[in-house]
């Protein structure tokens, strides 16, 4: 009899303690992956956003600084230099836009380099302390430049490094006197694969891989009591393959993932001690399910593969994809098409874009147009993006 009422006491004294420790998950917690200066990864040239903003694995073109330096080695053209300009929630104001400007100048048959500027304005704003005081104007601003180099490993395969300085001045110094710009510096590594022209019964065709790891750098911060956030480092994977009907009529085609290399926040909550519902100043926050994000860059690169608290499940939802597929005729007239997809808990970003090309001489001019297919409208639902590219040099190379 004592046996039993010594395990019943026991259980009872067990109870009370789980209840005065009841871990209380906090209801916002949001596993939508975030990092700072994001605008690395906006598509900024209108073929690529054409195809539902892919380029690891398109044909090489001038703009593949942003999406794969490693093309660079397969340019037909000795070199050339391109401008971008995007409207950024052209819907609401007139001034946040996306500049770039990139040249690339293949040096030999089996190396080239390229350079890059891109500049991301957030407009004016207009800062009055009181109805005395004259009115002070910021402008805040991101902007990166990068170098690449690109070298042929074989016939048909080549890789890149790129580096990039970049810098964010976001912080307003009206508001706070010790706000500075944060800047960071950031490695690319990226790889290409073309294969030879084959010929098939109806016509010949040709095969297209590649593949780019982007954005390897420290975190970013604006002041030193600031909190960190990691860059937007980012693996992305393509292949594609062009079906060339005779010299005048090519179609290509092209599929593309990518993810994030950085860790998901994790589900986090604490634990109520009192019972009364509420997280007292005792009671620290602790993670639930998931992984700490205060990890350097590098470890988190590692992490984000495996620390998504739902699983492999949640796993695979980071990542998105993209189909698109170009039409060019006579290697004078281009029209493109492509599809975006988010999963709906990771953004939910989905859209569908068209575009059109045309090359006259030395110059290319390109543009596109997004159709947002989910209930998140994108910032560039509307804009009509423009590319314009001119290519220079006597000496041609033929690759196809």
């Amino acid at each position: 009899m004592k046996k039993y009422a010594l395990a019943i006491i026991t259980l009872l004294i067990y109870n009370f303690s789980s209840a005065q420790e009841t871990v209380i998950i906090q209801p916002d917690a949001s596993r939508v992956i975030t990092t700072g200066t994001p605008f690395l990864l906006i598509a900024g040239d209108a073929r690529a956003a054409a195809m539902g903003d892919m380029g690891v694995a398109t044909s090489v073109d001038a703009f593949s600084q942003h999406w794969n330096q490693s093309k660079y080695a397969f340019s037909e053209t000795k070199s050339g230099i391109a401008m971008s300009y995007t409207p950024y929630l052209s819907k609401l104001v007139n001034d946040i836009f996306l500049g770039n400007v990139t040249y690339f100048n293949r040096i030999n048959e089996g190396s080239a380099f390229a350079a890059s500027f891109k500049y991301f304005s957030l407009g004016e704003i207009e800062l009055v302390q009181d109805e005395f005081s004259e009115a002070t104007i910021a402008k805040p601003n991101e902007l990166t430049i990068d170098a690449s180099y690109a070298l042929r490993l074989g016939t048909q395969f080549s890789m890149a490094v790129g580096l990039r300085y970049l810098r964010s001045d976001l912080k307003i110094q009206a508001l706070d006197n010790d706000a500075q710009a944060a800047s960071s510096v950031a490695a690319d590594i990226s790889g290409f694969y073309q294969s030879e022209e084959q010929a098939y019964d109806n016509f010949n065709g040709r095969t297209r891989l590649g593949f780019a790891i982007q954005n390897i750098g420290p975190k970013i911060k604006y002041d030193d009591g600031g909190r960190e956030n990691f860059l937007p480092t980012n693996l992305r994977l393509g292949g594609g393959f062009d079906f060339i009907f005779d010299e005048y009529n090519t179609l290509a085609v092209t599929a593309e993932v990518t993810k994030l290399l950085v860790p998901t926040p994790p589900v986090i909550g604490y634990v109520d001690e009192n019972g009364n519902g509420r997280q007292d100043g005792n009671e620290p926050t602790i993670i639930v399910e998931g992984k700490s994000q205060d990890v350097n860059f590098l470890k988190g690169m590692f992490q984000s593969f495996s620390d998504a608290p739902g699983g492999f499940n949640e796993e695979l939802k980071e990542f998105t994809w993209a189909l698109g597929a170009e039409y060019r005729y006579q290697d004078s007239f281009a029209f493109r098409g492509g599809y975006f997809n988010e999963s709906d808990d990771k953004g939910g970003r989905k859209f569908f874009a068209l575009g059109a090309g045309f090359k006259y001489t030395t110059i290319n001019i390109d543009m596109s147009y997004l159709f947002s297919a989910s209930k998140v409208q994108s910032p560039l639902e509307g804009t009509l993006r423009f590319s314009l590219t001119f290519n220079f040099g006597d000496e041609t190379y033929r690759e196809y």
